[in-house]
């Protein structure tokens, strides 16, 4: 039987992680099985410049804490080797990165297996439409340019009727 102090300990990391799930707009689940130290260490350079957090903890504990910020559901993808990336900032990034990183090692041992974005839990195929999803800044620089393309073309066309009712007519111009 483990002491009360061991017992403290993990409740304080399945607590703590809980509170990180809460806080996070999302999180993605992968098996990380068979990926070198190399390219582990470049995968979490990129996760922390995206201000992903990127973490391994035990199965138990992670399921634990999925279960106290209310994503029971999750529990079913904590088998084997699995570490789980979250953000409160971008809810793409985790997704994104981590599949662009999938696509490139091209282990079959390194899955998505799934996560949650905005407190709905969301399988491998949606991770996936996820990831292929445009950046935030992208994303609002199309819809500025869908809303600003009907106000130009209104724009070009008011000019060409103050351009046309500004020349003379052509018999007025002959006398």
């Amino acid at each position: 039987m483990p002491s009360a102090k061991i017992l403290e300990q993990k409740k304080a990391v399945v607590e703590e992680l809980a509170a990180k799930l809460k806080n996070a707009v999302s999180a993605v689940v992968v098996s990380y099985q068979g990926i070198n130290t190399e390219d582990d260490t470049k995968l979490r350079a990129d996760l922390r410049k995206a201000n992903v957090e990127y973490k391994v903890y035990k199965n138990s504990a992670m399921a634990r804490a999925c279960e106290i910020a209310g994503y029971a559901d999750m529990k079913p993808m904590f088998e084997g080797m699995t570490a789980i990336a979250f953000t409160s900032d971008d809810a793409v990034a985790p997704a994104k990165i981590l599949k662009e990183y999938a696509d490139k090692i091209k282990l079959d041992t390194f899955k998505l297996k799934g996560g949650f974005i905005d407190g709905e839990v969301i399988d491998t195929a949606k991770v996936e439409a996820l990831a292929a999803t445009p950046a935030k800044p992208v994303l609002v620089c199309k819809l500025m340019g869908s809303m600003m393309s009907p106000l130009y073309g209104l724009a070009y066309a008011l000019q060409a009727v103050i351009d046309k009712s500004g020349e003379a007519p052509a018999e007025d111009a002959a006398e």
